[in-house]
């Protein structure tokens, strides 16, 4: 059974939030600080987490960087509309897409579906074999990136682009179709969330992020993966 993890130090949250999930099948696990959210991902088998920024102790921000030093699961933030800077900072460091309150809960539904699916498939629809570009190898029916020669760990959303990328080498896209084919969404204000996951992904996969020499910004048009 897919376990989605809730962290939110307001009771009545989390308490609503398992209402909108469980009658979808996931067993719920809850926290109600980041340190807490720590524990349970340490302890148990989780596939998804929904974190709230603003918490006591740890807030969601501080769990978000240091559960990305050890895991990929997809992580949503809960988010209030005053939070526009925290929600970016979030994404830059691994927070793979947010919600804001108050939930819709179709909403919430839906992208907690769009995460696990992206979770799953790790970037759509699958393809054997391996790709390579440069000093970047990718192989989907593994599921591993190498960069000269060694792996590296991305996130569900770092893992979606970079495998549209490099499956259509000097094909510019832009943020609005990134988004639609990544995320698997409408893309209403994609142009911040895809800008940050492509900046994180630079840094894992480029000599120098300031420099790229792989993924390469068209200015007013998109991205691409540089033919090489």
């Amino acid at each position: 059974m897919t376990t989605v993890l809730i962290v939110d130090d307001d009771r009545d949250i989390v308490s609503a939030l398992e209402i909108y999930l469980k009658p979808e099948g996931y067993q719920i696990e809850k926290a109600y600080t980041g340190k807490q959210a720590l524990q349970v991902l340490e302890e148990k088998k989780i596939d998804l987490v929904l974190m709230d920024i603003m918490m006591p102790e740890m807030d969601g921000i501080t769990a978000v960087s240091l559960l990305r030093e050890k895991y990929n699961v997809p992580v949503i933030l809960l988010t209030a509309k005053s939070e526009d800077s925290d929600k970016i900072l979030g994404l830059n460091i691994g927070a793979d897409d947010y919600v804001t309150k108050p939930f819709n809960p179709t909403e919430v539904i839906a992208r907690v579906r769009s995460q696990l699916r992206r979770y799953t498939t790790l970037g759509g629809q699958k393809k054997t074999g391996t790709i390579t570009i440069g000093r970047i190898s990718l192989n989907d029916e593994e599921k591993i990136v190498l960069v000269d020669g060694s792996p590296v760990t991305l996130t569900p959303m770092e893992y979606g682009i970079l495998k549209l990328l490099m499956n259509n080498p000097g094909k510019v896209f832009s943020s609005a179709e990134i988004y639609k084919q990544v995320w698997k969404d409408e893309p209403f204000g994609s142009d911040n969330a895809v800008a940050v996951h492509i900046r994180h992904l630079r840094e894992k996969v480029e000599i120098n992020p300031g420099d790229p020499r792989s993924i390469k910004v068209v200015w007013g048009q998109g991205y691409k993966m540089e033919k090489e």
